[in-house]
């Protein structure tokens, strides 16, 4: 393996020849931060990118978030560094499966959850995030009820904070790492911190969402440890983001709720292959047109709420 020094030199150099500028996930590797310009959620990073002055965005997550930066930062090259980072729950709810729940429900609005490929975000009638999906949900509900997908436990964490019916598209979505966690490991976690505010993501299962102290998006949960006057957080999510907020609180006790919550495809982009792809920009992120445009107005009205 290289010397992670000099890798790091050779993205610095590689970055001013292109005028690029390297976005990463929060469950990125621990390196691969370090050479971020940003350390957001991938919505956060497309708009970041929207208004950084670069002619490259090397985007550090998986395949729907690359999508999404190439969809709001049109003439601008999106990078992927691999092509293995793809997003199992995305593939879920392939296009035609929201076309056929339409066609089933037709006066129900359907809301693609922005952890969604192009394709399907061109199907739905608007986007959320995991953030602002209750609220997305209460805008857009007619008739007292809307479909999302493909995340099941974000249709149900939207339902009980909106109070609106949410159908599941599929009936059984969901992220292999937020299925991990366990109410287990939610006791555990009290009796071994008993002082210790637990925060975990709304793609986890009802069962532990019931347990926890908070219930948020990653950037949520940044946001609320960084505020909170509790001393010791343990995080329901990807490692990822605890290795993040150990270094931004060295002062606080950041724990893993499980210390196994990998994705194994965000963890494919390393070093070596960020370097690799700005020198051969590769893999370019296209998306047909016509797609990317009806992508694009999905997205827009959930921004403009």
């Amino acid at each position: 393996m290289a010397d992670i020094n000099m890798l790091k030199r050779k993205i610095k150099r590689l970055k001013e020849e292109k005028n690029a500028i390297i976005l990463a996930h929060n469950y990125q590797r621990v390196e691969v931060q370090d050479v971020a310009d940003y350390i957001g959620d991938s919505l956060e990073l497309s708009r970041v990118a929207a208004k950084a002055k670069a002619d490259v965005i090397v985007f550090c997550g998986v395949d729907f978030m690359a999508e999404t930066a190439c969809i709001l930062n049109p003439g601008r090259i999106v990078l992927l560094p691999c092509r293995k980072a793809t997003c199992p729950m995305a593939a879920q709810l392939p296009a035609s499966l929201v076309r056929r729940a339409k066609g089933e429900m037709p006066d129900i609005p359907f809301i693609a959850y922005v952890n969604t490929l192009a394709e399907a975000k061109a199907e739905a009638d608007i986007c959320c995030t995991s953030a602002n999906a209750p609220k997305v949900v209460s805008a857009v509900a007619r008739h007292e009820a809307v479909m999302m997908g493909p995340d099941r436990n974000l249709a149900w964490h939207s339902e009980r904070v909106s109070g609106i019916r949410v159908v599941p598209v599929p009936s059984n979505g969901y992220c292999y790492v937020h299925k991990k966690f366990r109410p287990e490991d939610v006791k555990r976690a009290r009796r071994i911190y008993p002082d210790a505010v637990v925060l975990v993501h709304p793609e986890c299962d009802p069962e532990v969402q019931e347990l926890a102290d908070f219930i948020g998006s990653t950037s949520q949960m940044v946001k609320f440890a960084h505020e909170t006057d509790a001393s010791c957080i343990v995080i329901g999510t990807e490692i990822g983001l605890v290795e993040r907020l150990r270094r931004e609180l060295p002062d606080k006790t950041i724990v893993p709720l499980r210390e196994d919550a990998i994705c194994r495809e965000m963890k494919t982009i390393t070093l070596e292959k960020v370097v690799d792809s700005l020198r051969n920009m590769r893999y370019v992120v296209k998306i047909p047109d016509e797609i990317a445009e009806r992508a694009e107005k999905a997205i827009k009205r959930m921004l403009s709420l």
